[in-house]
This record gives structure tokens, sequence and C-alpha cells, in this order.
């Protein structure tokens, strides 16, 4: 089995310039040959997943063409550069390396907490609900225009239901695998949503993550909502550490149009509903239904940010119109909960 020091190290530098991505190359080979020693490499993830986010690529095409293809360490680089459409961002190399290297912070995007976003009144719904609401993070112009590129890729016309269930090697459910565009980069570099994060977080050195977008159509005879329902997307390990995630609705949505819901203040029930579970029994498959949930309505632009430990998912949607959303996140290279929240 292969150890953490017979791989390559962090410290060696690929064509871009950039560090620790032969090291995840090289992790990715040995585990996809079964050559990896249990959970060795389990503290690196968020370093791994900072990688992803300073080269502007997704985790799971990378993941996907890494363990499908098994390519050289040039072979990888090549599809980096043809993935993201040019060399990566110099200045996200720049900081990532300084981060990496222990020196000091530099961002990515010669910003730093500059602003507040969220008001008391948000910071106080956030402590006792474990969620908030930030309107207009995005223009609706933008949320427009991400709406037809989400349209184009999936070849469907918003305005045409009979379009909308079409098949489409991009979806996979309610997702759409579409990762790289100008637009999504603009929409997830939201100075707005960006700050609270910050706020947040209390820590201006964090990494956005290049995640997908999401297209709910309504149900109909042929076609019932596959999910995802209420989940979770982390272990739920005690205690579980303190975590964001994000989505931006990019179409107005009712409360009954496939909206995101969730169960508010679930993070201060969790560890009491964990401990009277059956012993060995799957918190993920139980009726999560029964913890009341919440459906989030609100309008194009509108960011719901929520606290990881919260149950949460996709709806049906009954309505008549389809659902747009992006899937964006920010996190550190380390993730530890703040110290004065």
């Amino acid at each position: 089995m292969t150890a953490p020091s017979e791989l390559t190290t962090s410290t060696d530098m690929s064509r871009f310039g950039i560090m620790h991505l032969k090291r995840y190359w090289a992790k990715a080979l040995a585990n996809r040959q079964g050559q990896l020693a249990g959970n060795a490499f389990a503290g690196e993830n968020d370093l791994d997943s900072a990688l992803l986010s300073a080269l502007n690529l997704g985790l799971e095409p990378t993941i996907q063409y890494l363990y499908l293809t098994a390519p050289t360490f040039p072979e990888f680089e090549d599809w980096i550069q043809m993935t993201v459409g040019g060399l990566p961002d110099a200045s996200k190399v720049a900081a990532f390396n300084a981060q990496l290297a222990g020196t000091s912070w530099i961002a990515p995007t010669g910003d730093g907490m500059t602003e507040l976003t969220l008001s008391a009144e948000d910071l106080a719904h956030w402590d006792r609900y474990g969620y908030v609401v930030i309107n207009n993070a995005v223009s609706t112009q933008d949320c427009d225009q991400t709406i037809e590129l989400i349209c184009d890729f999936l070849s469907i016309d918003r305005y045409r239901p009979e379009t909308w269930y079409n098949a489409h090697p991009g979806k996979q459910g309610i997702m759409v695998q579409l990762f790289q565009h100008p637009l999504l980069t603009r929409n997830r570099e939201s100075s707005r949503i960006r700050a609270a994060y910050e706020q947040l977080w209390g820590r201006t050195d964090l990494w956005v993550t290049t995640d997908r977008v999401g297209f709910n159509p309504p149900e109909t005879a042929n076609w019932s909502f596959p999910g995802p329902r209420l989940h979770w997307d982390v272990r739920l390990d005690q205690p579980v550490p303190f975590g964001l995630q994000g989505l931006l609705y990019l179409s107005d949505t009712q409360a009954h149009q496939g909206a995101f819901t969730l169960v508010p203040a679930f993070q201060h029930r969790l560890a009491t509903w964990l401990a009277r579970l059956p012993p060995r029994a799957d918190p993920q498959m139980q009726d999560l239904t029964e913890l009341g949930p919440v459906p989030i309505a609100g309008n194009a632009g509108d960011f719901i940010l929520w606290h990881h430990a919260l149950p949460h998912g996709s709806s049906p949607n009954t309505a008549k119109e389809p659902r747009f959303v992006q899937y964006i996140n920010y996190a550190p290279i380390v993730s530890q909960k703040m110290t004065d929240r």
C-alpha cells in the first residue's frame, strides 16, 4: 500500500507553477489502482478542494477524467488547460502557493473583507435558524443570461415546456453538468456573496468552488421529481465541523416551484437527534420529513446560505415554470469553526 511519504510532495510544481497538483494526480491514480493505505490522505481533502478552486475545476469532471482515463501527468495538465480555456489564473495560483507555503495570504481578487453583507438582524437569524437569505446578491440581468446559457447547453427553450424533458448527457436528475463559463464565474465571485461567507467564517482566506447548476422542471404524468430530497452532504460524526453551503436562485421561485428546502435550526438539534437513533441506524435513511422541513421561496438573484448540519434538498415542482439555480460555496483550505460565533 502507498503511504503519503512515498508520493510526490505538495511542493512539487506543475508546469502551471502551482503546488500540490502533481501530488493530487498521483493520489488519484494510486487510489484508482487500489494502492492507497486506508484514509492516509483524508487530512488533505480541504487542500485538494482549494486546489481545484484555484484552477477553476469542478470536482466531478476532474475525478471522472482521472479515473476513467488514467492520464500521464502531462496529459492531465493538457486536459486542465483545455477545460479552463487557457492557462490558470496567475493571481489564484500565486494565492494558493502562498497559503500552502505558509506565507501571507494573497487574495486572488485583490480584495479583503471590505463590506458587510449581513446585518445584525441577518446574523441573529443565522444564529437561531442556521440559514440566511441574501437578497439581490446577483443582478437579474446576469441571472437571465445564465438561464439562457443553461438552456443553450441543454438545447431547451425556457418558454416551451415540450422541450424541458428532452434527454441530454449533461443532465443528472435535476443537476446540470455545466461548470465553466465567464457568466458562472462572475456569479460565483459576487462581492455580496463572498462578503457574507467571510462574515460567517470570520476570515478572508476563502476559496470559491467551481460547482454546477440546476434545472428542476414541473412534474408531469411522465416525469417525476428524482431528488435529491432532504439529506446531508457532510459526515455526521460528532461534533460536525463548521461548514457552509449556498445556492443562487436564477429565476423567481415559489414555494411549490421545486423550492430549496431545509430544516431550520436543526444545527442545534442534530446531536440530540442522532443520539436517539437506534444503534447502527443510518441517519440518511430516516424519514427526514418528520423533522419539519420548510421550502424557501425567493426571487431571481437571491442567495440562500445555510449551515451544512441542516438537512436540505430540493422539492417537487408543482408549478408551471422551471426552477433554475447555481450552486456556490466558499471555504478555507483548513476548515475550522470560528471561535467568536
